[in-house]
């Protein structure tokens, strides 16, 4: 009998792998869109995102390219682009944006934490090299900027043009479009237009 993945939970799969068998479950996987992978440290990861996940992830996409192009701040959102280095480490964010023009590793990666992982992901980030990572998780969102000694946890983003941005509005808005799309957008324009 074939069981029917549950699209409103996200599903994951964990995997011992070598970087040559990730690159052919990443072929395999090519024709399923939606289909999220990542590898590091010898662990390849598959997410099928449920419906909450990609709720959550697009309104945080919304909202922040709200705000950059509010603010007039050049960026190109890359969302759920490759970031690979080649041999050490894959991933894709649920979304993710690079200041000022295209990038290979983009500035900023976001990630929608509904299932397990969380900072423990920061390790395949570090390999990359991500200046900043935010993870939304538990209603709230969790900033780390890679230093000099690796992440460490910050309350306002580093990144030139983002640091205006208010955490604790963006945090309340998500929220808020759990229930009200809508009134969440508003919200946030009306707060960063009239700050």
């Amino acid at each position: 009998m074939v069981q029917l993945l549950d699209k409103t939970h996200d599903q994951l799969i964990t995997l011992p792998g070598t970087w040559e068998g990730f690159k052919l479950v990443q072929q395999g996987l090519q024709d399923s869109p939606g289909a999220r992978l990542a590898f590091y440290d010898g662990v390849i990861e598959i997410l099928m995102p449920g419906e909450l996940h990609e709720v959550f992830a697009h309104i945080i996409g919304y909202l922040i390219t709200t705000f950059l192009t509010e603010k007039g701040i050049p960026f190109v959102p890359t969302r759920q682009k490759d970031q690979e280095r080649e041999g050490l480490a894959f991933v894709q964010a649920d979304e993710s944006y690079c200041l000022g023009r295209s990038k290979p590793i983009p500035d900023l990666s976001i990630e929608v934490v509904l299932t397990s992982g969380g900072i423990s992901k920061l390790t395949r980030y570090q390999a990359l090299g991500v200046p900043e990572v935010w993870f939304w998780q538990d209603g709230t969102f969790a900033l780390y900027h890679l230093g000099a000694d690796g992440y460490q946890r910050i309350e306002q983003s580093q990144l030139p043009g983002l640091e205006t941005l208010d955490i604790e509005l963006l945090r309340r808005c998500v929220l808020v479009a759990e229930t009200d799309v809508a009134e969440a957008i508003r919200t946030f324009r009306k707060a960063i237009t009239n700050g």
